[in-house]
């Protein structure tokens, strides 16, 4: 059995111990990359370690170190604050602004982790508040972030356009850029329809502000009991029965008066301290640090979550104990066990084999299939710039349309980012809830997995067989 074989079946192996068993997955992988690398690649174990990830590390450690602190001072109480009043209250809106608000900063030319990083932790502290799921949040700030990617000033953009003028390609930047986009505002509406969107259109809108929390404790006689979906601030329900008076429901050993089905869910507004302030500047000087410096967002955050903590020893001297260490691991782990299948060449050694296939538009598809595949657990801005140059020969003969294999090879290495083995979809899982991190990571790595066949599938025959 060859040696290539014998790192994929492993790899295989790996995903199923760790589904059925009660183990970490990056655990396993790393004693797999230990086995691997030493008793099949030759590779010493210093060589094995050389490939995990550390950047991916530093980003995943600063980024929920800071936005622990964050959480534990009231920052992100007050940015999700916003937020509701930025959309009147709607809740069934703040998924698609933060699809919007992620689309925007990566078509401005952001690096689409960098995006995540700060846009995500924000998005899921509001699902955490309102009963929004995580796994419908976090899909939509990754799929934000991969839509407006391969804009014309875009990161991606610039990589694919770059390599396509490079290798004398026919190209067309506004149709990469209208597919990539549509494709995953499509994504982006069926996780919205499935994961519970639906839902949140029914829900009570949110008003804040001390005004509201009177006028609403003067309209209910007597005040009714706070509502679970706004937190821990005081809340009080702001309805009538549909009457013009309150309405009367019966509990325990007599008759209490109460708000019926609320129009309107009134919370205090999270107040705007020192520690708060600091915080916000941090966070502002981590989005100019990434975004126009071209800093690292790990070691940004790390320096900023640091400061405030010396700043502010009460509030954050054990946040750093809520670091996703576990997601840390998991990451790192998988990752690891994949730049040994690069170090091997057993991913090179998939590509060359696409140059076999006889026929251009299987060979088209196939070529599809890799990128999200690999796409799936590496970088995405490398796979763009190796697997393009393989279409070339095939591009070339005219057997297939040059810019709609582009276009469909650019959407299924990137919407799969959203796997929670990629940058994006670990720093979702990272700054979900504690409770409910393993079932974010699970269902993420389903919608990823799905999307690793159906994206190449769709793209295929949407872009490339008609042309």
């Amino acid at each position: 059995m060859s040696p290539d074989l014998i790192a994929l079946l492993v790899l295989a192996v790996v995903f199923v111990v760790a589904t059925l068993r009660p183990v970490n997955m990056g655990a396993v992988a790393l004693v797999a990359a230990f086995i691997v690398g030493t008793a099949v690649a030759g590779e010493s174990a210093s060589d094995v370690i050389a490939g995990f990830p550390g950047d991916l590390f530093v980003i995943l450690v600063g980024v929920t170190y800071l936005f622990a602190i964050a959480k534990r001072n009231g920052t992100v109480d007050w940015l999700v604050a916003v937020a509701v009043r930025l959309v009147g209250g709607r809740v069934v809106l703040i998924p698609w602004v933060m699809f919007g608000v992620c689309a925007a900063i990566t078509a401005a030319g952001a690096v689409s982790p960098a995006a995540v990083a700060i846009i995500a932790p924000v998005g899921l502290g509001f699902a955490a508040r309102y009963r929004i799921s995580p796994l419908l949040m976090g899909i939509m700030v990754v799929q934000g972030a991969s839509a407006g990617s391969f804009s014309p000033i875009g990161i991606f953009g610039g990589i694919v356009n770059g390599v396509v003028a490079r290798n004398g390609l026919d190209a067309d930047p506004g149709v990469l850029f209208l597919a990539t986009f549509g494709f995953n505002v499509v994504l982006a509406v069926i996780a919205f329809l499935v994961f519970g969107g639906r839902e949140l259109a029914g829900r009570p809108r949110v008003e804040l502000g001390d005004d509201a929390v009177d006028a609403s404790r003067r309209a209910t006689h007597p005040p009714a009991r706070p509502h679970g979906l706004v937190g821990s601030g005081p809340t009080v329900l702001a309805a009538s029965d549909g009457t013009g008076g309150p309405g009367s429901t019966t509990g325990g050993t007599g008759t209490r008066t109460a708000a019926a089905e609320p129009a309107v869910l009134v919370a205090e507004r999270p107040r705007l301290g020192i520690q708060q302030a600091g915080t916000l500047a941090g966070l502002v000087g981590l989005v100019l640090g990434a975004l126009v410096f071209d800093l690292d967002v790990g070691f940004v955050a790390i320096t900023v979550a640091v400061v405030l903590t010396l700043a502010f020893p009460k509030t954050s001297k054990d946040a750093v104990n809520e670091v996703s260490w576990g997601a840390v691991l998991l990451i790192g782990g998988i990752v690891t066990y994949v730049a040994l299948l690069e170090r091997m060449g057993t991913i090179q050694a998939l590509g060359d084999s696409v140059a076999g296939i006889g026929t251009p538009l299987l060979a088209a598809l196939v070529i599809c299939l890799i990128g999200a595949v690999v796409s799936a657990f590496a970088s995405t801005t490398g796979i763009l710039g190796a697997l393009i140059p393989l279409a070339v020969p095939f591009l070339a003969a005219g057997s297939v349309s040059a810019v709609g294999l582009i276009a469909a090879l650019a959407i299924s290495a990137s919407v799969v980012d959203s796997s929670p083995f990629s940058t994006n979809g670990a720093l979702v899982v990272a700054n979900s809830a504690e409770q409910e991190r393993e079932r974010v990571f699970r269902r993420l790595m389903v919608w990823g997995m799905s999307l690793v066949v159906i994206a190449p599938l769709v793209s295929w025959a949407l872009l490339v067989v008609p042309f």
